[in-house]
């Protein structure tokens, strides 16, 4: 069996997939394609259920949030299995649970049981839990230290990449007319015609999740037979652990991961709702997920040729949380389709920030790496806190002024964390 700690033949490799080679690079990369194409349906979705259980915005918010926080609900169990199973049957598991939680959210939404579909979706969300928390360390870790945000940089090419089908493949089979099922079922003054409207509307999206449920299955299958290397991470898991403590850099990194996830999740899931506030119609917003990821997209292509050769992941860090605050002002002073079009530049700025951040909160974790890696994971619940704040004070004070109050602090906080960080190590200080 191969650890996750660096040995020297991992040090001397300078090339982004370290001395394990492409195989185990490819093969995760693989894996990112299908988180990412699972947990960016949640942007459209949340315009799919607002019109299917006539909700209000808070109501339909409820999507990210039941997602999110699974994270924070399942990291530590999550993170105690993997150390029992090893990667590769960790991975398997991860997506044998995805996939029953795929069914389970179909399932629900044909029977029109809003909880039980964002049962499905923490479902879901507890298996990309266990997926995250054993993926993370192992791509951080898979080669140079210096290299990291390069090796993340491609996982999210690929998770981004899905990201933009996601919403594009949802619209065009189950969401091509939800305009005009919204209108329909707004205008009809019958309880029966108006339940028979979104019941076929509901209906829809059974087979695309059963299919992506059979696909996480047969996905499963493959990991478990394949030649991945079956990687044990160390058994420290437990908080208590001999030699464990949080460090200012990894209590600054917890808090610095929860405020990105949350601005991360709030520029692609409600940007939608962020047009719509402008009189956008929902034929158009459906598609804004992908604008914001397209723009992270970028973002990673251009980290693969900055970092390391012309800036360190640091200062990119720095850069990218210096565009972030520069294009939430921007949405703020703008209106219409170009303030639209500035949410979906905070894409580009974020891209390169947790590439940067997570290599940075786990370094020097030694053999604690698995329980760091878990605390970390645990922060992605700022996905579900983030936008639930967001649409719970956008009606006092408006739609731009919450996303401004909301993002410029997180991207404070995240900027403050880079440089603090970049002094510490330049000093060489022990934290």
């Amino acid at each position: 069996m191969s650890s996750l700690t660096h040995s020297p033949k991992t040090s001397l490799s300078r090339c982004p997939a370290g001395s394990f080679g492409w195989t185990p690079l490819i093969s995760t990369a693989g894996l990112f394609f299908l988180i990412g194409f699972v947990t960016w349906l949640n942007g459209p979705l949340i315009s799919f259920v607002r019109v299917a259980f006539s909700l209000s915005d808070v109501g339909a918010f409820l999507v990210p949030l039941a997602f999110y926080i699974a994270y924070l609900l399942f990291a530590l169990p999550a993170a105690r299995i993997a150390s029992r199973t090893g990667l590769k049957s960790g991975l398997a598991l991860a997506l044998a649970i995805m996939g029953a939680g795929s069914a389970l959210f179909g399932q629900c939404v044909v029977l029109r049981s809003y909880p039980g579909a964002l049962g499905g979706l923490m479902v879901i969300g507890a298996g990309l839990t266990l997926l995250q928390v054993t993926v993370n360390p192992y791509v951080s870790l898979l080669g140079p230290h210096d290299r990291a945000a390069q090796r993340i940089a491609i996982m999210g090419l690929c998770n981004k990449f899905a990201g933009i089908l996601a919403p594009i493949v949802l619209a065009a089979m189950v969401m091509h007319n939800i305009s005009g099922v919204a209108e329909q079922a707004q205008q009809t003054t019958s309880v029966a015609e108006r339940e028979a409207i979104l019941s076929s509307f509901t209906n829809a999206i059974y087979w695309p999740y059963l299919g992506m449920a059979a696909l996480l299955g047969v996905a499963a299958c493959a990991v478990f037979l394949s030649n991945l290397p079956d990687i044990d991470p160390p058994e420290t898991l437990a908080l208590s652990s001999p030699g464990f403590r949080i460090t200012p850099r990894l209590g600054f990194g917890m808090l610095a991961t929860f405020l990105y996830v949350g601005i991360e999740v709030l520029a692609g899931d409600a940007i939608g709702t962020y047009g719509q506030a402008f009189g956008m119609p929902l034929d158009q917003t459906r598609f804004f997920t992908a604008f914001t990821l397209f723009a992270m997209m970028t973002g990673y292509a251009a980290g693969l040729c900055l970092v390391p050769r012309v800036l360190s992941q640091e200062r990119c860090m720095v850069l990218s949380c210096v565009g972030g605050i520069l294009f939430a002002v921007a949405a703020y002073l703008t209106t219409g389709y170009v303030s639209v079009l500035c949410v979906a530049l905070l894409g580009l700025a974020n891209a390169m920030i947790m590439p940067a951040l997570f290599p940075m909160a786990i370094r020097n974790a030694g053999r604690h790496v698995p329980l760091v890696s878990a605390l970390l994971v645990m922060m992605f619940s700022g996905g579900a806190c983030t936008p639930q704040i967001f649409v719970l004070i956008k009606p006092y004070i408006g739609v731009q002024a919450a996303f401004l109050m909301l993002a410029v602090p997180a991207y404070l906080v995240l900027l403050g964390y880079g440089v603090w960080f970049s002094i510490v190590s330049g000093t060489r200080k022990t934290v």
